[in-house]
């Protein structure tokens, strides 16, 4: 008799992200405001302790792809919430500058290394197209209304709210970790084959960092949105800050409310990873370039200008939708069972880089031409999306294109024929 594959308490794992995503939006939308608030110290201090340990965090990538592989992704991701949950907690008690800088260090290496642990987890416990099921749920729902709630709680309670901001992003993550209970990966590689495994054999998978490397220039897309946009609104557009706000939203809402509809879509219509990754790149790139439009016309009638950018990020987020179930479940079916952490680490640094290298990217193009970082992301885009073609055919069959896994029952879940290109 035969059963499709589900691990026990997988979809405990998309509540969670719900959970951790509350926690996330509680501080990011305005970091240095609630770092200063909580902290005392003043915003010079608190925005260099910051970009000094967020890119010292990075260094916690490669430590915790080795430990998903020699202990499984769920106990890293607990440790991972434990120290979150400590971090946030002393916050509000790490006054002087060193104990803030250390509280800062240990917190930034934890938020670093948690989607490579994340994303190697769902690979853990689904298979197939189950993957692309879960990515697209665990995405949508870990858009939520931490950033409203943080909102609400400062405006009742003043600057003291920054301090209960800060316990309960603590407590989100405490119970985050809690929801993950239930879950039961399984694992089909033994211990010894994840030890043997090391960084020499994610760097000798050329089809694989041709995927990071991908990743790496759709990055840059993801942070449009957040570091160029608003800049472009105010400065280039001279458009009302409240446009700024209003796009955010909707991005948000329609990640929470579209995107498991639309990963289904992309699912029931067979396209492959790579071509649904690539049209999702397009679909950014079809954006940028009605923000070119958009800078050369200048609409003088501000409702004109508010549909036109309601317009802009309806495409953008369709393309956020395609583009992201399809390339992160791309990258965790490329990698090997017994090396998954470590391909998982090295695929997350492209997130990192990119976040690190967009905002001064960005502010140099716009120095020069409000127009000109939109055509540079359609160049990057473009690229991104002719990589993933290009290297589709070196890349296992079951990562390219979701196939139902059954098992017999009783029966561990195993990956189907998986071999490393190199």
């Amino acid at each position: 008799m035969q059963q499709t594959d589900r691990t026990p308490g997988r979809w405990s794992l998309p509540v969670a992200a719900a959970v951790n995503g509350v926690g996330t939006g509680m501080y990011i939308p305005f970091t240095l405001v609630f770092f200063h608030y909580v902290t005392g110290l003043s915003f010079t201090v608190v925005g260099t302790v910051l970009t000094v340990t967020g890119l010292a965090g990075l260094a916690a990538l490669p430590a915790a792809g080795a430990a998903v592989d020699r202990y499984g992704a769920k106990p890293v991701q607990y440790v991972l919430y434990g120290v979150r949950v400590a971090g946030f907690a002393l916050y509000p008690l790490a006054h002087s500058l060193a104990a803030f800088a250390a509280v800062a260090l240990v917190t930034a290496a934890a938020d670093r290394a948690f989607p490579a642990v994340q994303q190697s987890l769902i690979g853990e416990v689904a298979r197939g197209a189950d993957r692309d099921r879960l990515q697209a749920a665990t995405r949508a729902l870990q858009n939520g209304a931490g950033a409203l709630l943080a909102s609400l709680v400062i405006a009742f309670a003043g600057p003291t709210g920054y301090t209960w901001a800060a316990w309960g992003n603590a407590l989100s993550f405490a119970v985050a970790a809690l929801l993950l209970r239930p879950l039961k990966p399984l694992r089909a590689s033994a211990a010894p084959a994840r030890r043997r495994a090391g960084y020499r054999l994610v760097l000798a998978d050329r089809p694989f960092l041709v995927v990071t490397g991908a990743n790496f220039l759709n990055a840059l897309s993801y942070s449009a949105l957040s570091v160029l946009f608003p800049l472009f609104l105010l400065e280039w557009l001279h458009a009302p800050a409240a446009l700024t706000g209003s796009a955010f939203t909707v991005n948000t809402v329609l990640c929470a409310l579209a995107g498991v509809y639309v990963g289904g879509r992309v699912r029931r219509a067979g396209a492959r990873r790579t071509r649904a990754a690539a049209l999702g790149g397009t679909l950014f790139s079809a954006a940028f370039a009605a923000q070119i439009v958009l800078g050369t016309v200048r609409p003088a009638s501000g409702a004109v200008l508010g549909v036109a950018l309601g317009a802009v990020v309806v495409v953008y987020t369709l393309g956020e939708l395609i583009h992201s179930p399809a390339a992160e479940v791309l990258a965790v079916s490329a990698a090997p069972e017994e090396a998954r952490g470590r391909y998982m680490a090295a695929y997350q640094i492209s997130w990192s880089l990119a976040k690190a290298v967009a905002p001064s990217l960005f502010t140099v193009l716009f120095a020069a031409d409000g127009r000109l970082p939109w055509a540079v992301l359609i160049a990057t885009s473009t690229l991104a999306a002719a990589l993933l073609v290009r290297v589709e055919h070196r890349l296992p069959a079951d990562a390219v294109r979701p196939v139902p896994v059954t098992v017999a029952r009783g029966d561990a879940p195993a990956p189907a024929g998986h071999s490393v290109a190199a």
